[in-house]
This record gives C-alpha cells, structure tokens and sequence, in this order.
C-alpha cells in the first residue's frame, strides 16, 4: 500500500514536471532565457512554495531572542547599509542596479509577503540564503547567529524606516572606485592640497 502511494506521487511529480518543461520551452525556447526578465505568475508561486517547504517547521516557529531596542535597531541598520543594501536598498525595495539585474529580483521587503512570515523563517533566510536565487547563505562557522536575528528586527522595521535613517545608512553603504577617489580629490581641495582634478584650460 506504501508502495502504490509513493508510486503515485512520483508520477504526479513527473506530470508536474513535464508541464512545466513544456511551459518553459514553449515560453522561452525561441527567444532563450534572461535574467532582465520579470518572473511569471507561475514561476513566483512555485518559488514561493518551494521556498516555504524548504523551511523547516521548527525555524519557523523560533523566536527572536534579540531585544528590540534602539541599540539593537542602529547595529542591524549599519549592517544592512554595508552588507544588504547592495541588493535590497536601504528600504528594502530591491530598487538597485544589482537587485532589478537579478532574477529573480529581490522581493520588497516592506510588503506583506515578506512582513507575514514568522522572526524564525527571516532568521532561517538569512543563514542559510536561498537555492537559485541571488541570497547567499550568510550564517555558518565564526559568523555569531545573533547578528541575524538583529537584521530581522531591522527588517520588521522597514515599513517605518525615516527619511533621516535613510540618509545616515547611505553613509555607510560601501563606495566604488569612482566615488572613494572623488571623496578623495574633495578632502585634499578642503585640505589646500594639490588635487589630480584636470585643470580647466582658458583661451583668450
């Protein structure tokens, strides 16, 4: 009896399967695949179904052991500015250069799809990433789990995140090349310092 119902439940997922196939073939095999593309309906349930399985029911149901406090909120916002902005954005739109090239994009963060699950499956997110999707894994060996419990209270919240907090995070987010010699050139001009700015030349 066993065997029958595991047998039917192979089948079904091979029918399951061999449609999807067919779907994608039929949607993308003339034009291939691209990253610039937005997820289908049936491609974001999918992944959203395959991303609540994949959390076990015992880090669900965790619960944030960090207080939530303003010192713990400006911890977890630094870290945000510095690790995840890249990504998410200082307001956890997922409106950055890197977020819309990602597919799928970074969802936002503020909205209820987010907002809905639980402290324990934030925290299992966030150390453990997610499986073809741009989210690393950021937990692991000497990385102190209570860092991620901070970022969920940081997430929660996003919903109230100021124009003031905002402006502070974009001082920490991390700077390319450009703007590090362009703050760089500006300190030595303050300073009365020689700068490589090119001269401006004046005809008569």
């Amino acid at each position: 009896m066993r065997t029958l119902k595991w047998i039917a439940i192979a089948a079904g997922a091979l029918i399951i399967l061999v449609v999807i196939g067919g779907w994608l073939f039929l949607k993308y095999g003339a034009s291939g695949f691209s990253a610039r593309e937005k997820p289908s309906a049936v491609e974001t349930t999918m992944a959203h179904f395959a991303r609540d399985v994949a959390i076990p029911s015992s880090a669900k149901s965790q619960s944030n052991p960090v207080p939530d406090t303003p010192e713990v909120l400006a911890q977890a916002r630094a870290h945000w500015a510095d690790h995840c902005a890249v990504c998410h954005a200082n307001d956890g739109s997922g409106g950055t250069e890197m977020g819309r090239g990602m597919y799928p994009p970074p969802p936002d963060m503020r909205q209820k799809d987010t907002q809905q699950k639980s402290d324990g499956a934030l925290f299992y997110i966030i150390e453990n990433g997610i499986r073809l999707s741009g989210m690393p894994a950021w937990g692991g060996p000497g990385i102190d789990p209570q860092d991620s419990w901070k970022l969920v209270r940081f997430i929660r919240h996003l919903p109230q995140l100021t124009a003031e907090e905002k402006s502070e995070m974009e001082k920490l987010n991390p700077k390319g090349p450009e703007e590090r010699k362009e703050e760089e050139e500006e300190d030595k001009f303050l300073k009365g310092e020689p700068t490589n700015e090119p001269k401006t030349e004046h005809h008569h």
